[in-house]
């Protein structure tokens, strides 16, 4: 028996937890838990009390939430070195939650229709401004970079990587050069078009939906 379970649906955010898994070449066991009924009642429901995937459960652990999944597993298998050291952390902390806030946040937004109002009163509590504001500030974030914090590929990279990907798929981020360059290289590493295939696999099929 693994000591990671990998609770998730291949129709959820459970990709970007594949894709870091697969990062990481570390054993663990996949539980695929179905929308609906599963998700909200026992047994899953004592994991994760909010009745969501992605969730894993470490050496009696449960931890939730795929951006502080990603940090955890970094830091949890460290021979992997997908995150930097404790005082080069500066942009990785920044970009990993800049993905889990503002941008998430936007990119919602953007795919609702919802856009905040011209006031600068309303776009300081927005979070992120607004939508101009936040696509400037990351495609300069990506120019003349290898990756989102430095030049190694570390969760950050998994992460934000995944909601630009999703951005540009979805029509709530423009198809810039600097995120096509970016996404590309991404698309590229092996673990991520293998954690793609397991994960097309798992998908329904026409006769099952």
């Amino acid at each position: 028996m693994s000591d990671l379970i990998f609770y998730t649906n291949p129709m959820s955010r459970g990709r970007i937890v594949r894709w870091m898994l697969e990062e990481l070449g570390c054993k663990y066991r996949t539980e695929v838990i179905e929308y609906g009924t599963a998700m909200k009642t026992e047994p899953f429901i004592s994991i994760n009390p909010m009745g969501k995937v992605p969730t894993i459960s470490h050496l009696g652990k449960n931890i939730t939430e795929t951006p502080a999944i990603l940090a955890y597993l970094a830091d949890a298998f460290p021979e992997a070195g997908l995150a930097p050291a404790l005082n080069e952390r500066d942009a990785y902390y920044r970009w990993l939650f800049f993905a889990a806030g503002p941008l998430e946040s936007a990119l919602m937004n953007k795919s609702l229709g919802f856009e905040v109002p011209d006031d600068p009163k309303t776009q300081g509590m927005a979070g992120y401004g607004n939508y101009d504001l936040l696509v400037k500030v990351l495609a300069q974030s990506l120019t003349g970079v290898n990756y989102i914090a430095g030049e190694k590929f570390s969760a950050a990279d998994v992460y934000l990587g995944s909601h630009i990907g999703w951005g540009m798929q979805f029509n709530t981020l423009p198809k810039l050069p600097e995120f096509e360059k970016y996404l590309a290289k991404l698309n590229d590493r092996d673990a991520y078009q293998r954690a793609n295939d397991i994960d097309n696999a798992l998908m329904p099929s026409a006769e099952e939906e």
